[in-house]
């Protein structure tokens, strides 16, 4: 529920200062992170910023274009992230052949737990109606939902990264990624191949991609490619929320070390280090800050509970929680591993677009079961 901007004589009139507020906000933000950690991460925010901004701004998503691809045979939004992926990966796949290693890519293997959790992914980001960024978006513009969602989302990518290595080890194939000018071709073709087979099914009336999404594709590629030059790696989301829940386990006086991978040498150093230092953290916090400041310009910050019976909140907090540890053991979410995946060569993000899509099916079906819309 959106609130209203109507807010007596004075309010249009006070219009532009609150907004004027708003820019100077982020902007000594950008400036306060820069000067307390450089730079790099400074910048680091404002791409983030910039996701937040575009993903709210032109409502630009993943989990709501599936939905309409599977119950309205609508493929322009599913259209519009494949065009997206395809623009990164023109200008990605030569930036990591001619790196020599200091920018990589999204890649993992595909193995068991990968592809059951992207399935299970895919279903819970339907019952909650947001991925990983969507989810930060959503909260940032004050869906209570996804507020409710978000915690749990932290705290199931940190446990997902906890068990990790026991469900890897349940049997995974060798990471296999495309590489230089003939992997672009095949990733391309894969490409128009998955676009050629959405615009089949779409209806004859809903195939088109809508301008704003045209736009939005355009800038959320260039967003990506700036966080690929200026972290080194593809722009992801489940770490960071991982992150923060261990850090938050540490604080309470929590001991890591019998975990593989908290104990790892590059996870201790992040455990130890500022959030402000953390590449994925940072991106994070900026697409939740990004989101907020468009809500708010356009006076539309939502309010208030949504009528929902008491088991339609349980299922938010167990999808929620599951949105993290499937995303954990998937190697990413719509973001680093479909999106990322993909645009970097990796086969893993074709094996995750594949196996979530597929768990997308159960998640819209389970939305009303649950109590989280009216039956059809």
């Amino acid at each position: 529920m959106a609130v209203s901007s109507d807010l007596g004589p004075g309010a249009s009139r006070g219009a532009p200062f609150a907004r004027a507020g708003l820019v100077a906000g982020a902007l000594v933000l950008i400036a306060a992170v820069a000067l307390l950690a450089g730079g790099r991460y400074g910048l680091l925010l404002a791409i983030g910023l910039g996701f937040g901004m575009v993903l709210e701004g032109f409502r630009f998503g993943f989990a709501g274009p599936w939905r309409a691809l599977i119950t309205r045979r609508e493929a322009g939004g599913t259209l519009a992230q494949l065009l997206s992926i395809a623009l990164v990966a023109v200008v990605a796949f030569p930036i990591l052949s001619g790196a020599g290693g200091s920018v990589v890519g999204a890649h993992a293997p595909v193995g068991w737990a990968m592809v059951g959790g992207a399935f299970v992914f895919g279903a819970a980001m339907q019952v909650v109606m947001g991925c990983g960024s969507g989810t930060l978006v959503n909260a940032g513009s004050g869906n209570p939902v996804s507020l409710m969602a978000l915690p749990f989302f932290a705290l199931g990518s940190f446990a997902g990264a906890t068990h990790l290595f026991w469900w890897t080890g349940l049997g995974t194939l060798p990471v296999v990624a495309l590489e230089g000018g003939a992997g672009l071709a095949v990733t391309l073709a894969m490409l128009a191949a998955a676009a050629g087979i959405v615009w089949a099914v779409a209806r004859p009336g809903g195939r088109a991609i809508p301008r704003r999404l045209w736009i939005a594709a355009v800038l959320l590629a260039a967003l990506a490619l700036a966080n690929l030059a200026v972290a080194g790696q593809p722009w992801g989301v489940v770490y960071g929320l991982g992150l923060w829940a261990a850090k938050g386990a540490v604080a309470l006086g929590g001991e890591l070390s019998g975990s593989a991978f908290w104990a790892a040498e590059a996870n201790q150093d992040r455990l130890a280090q500022s959030l402000l230092t953390d590449v994925t953290s940072l991106t994070n916090i900026g697409i939740i800050v990004g989101a907020f400041l468009i809500a708010a310009w356009r006076g539309g910050l939502r309010a208030g509970l949504p009528s929902l019976p008491p088991r339609a909140w349980v299922a938010t907090v167990i999808a929620g929680f599951l949105l993290g540890y499937s995303s954990r053991l998937a190697f990413g979410c719509n973001v680093g591993a479909f999106f990322s995946g993909i645009s970097t060569g990796s086969l893993h993000g074709w094996a995750w677009f594949v196996a979530a899509f597929a768990g997308a099916f159960l998640g819209v079906r389970l939305r009303p079961v649950l109590g989280l819309e009216a039956r059809s």
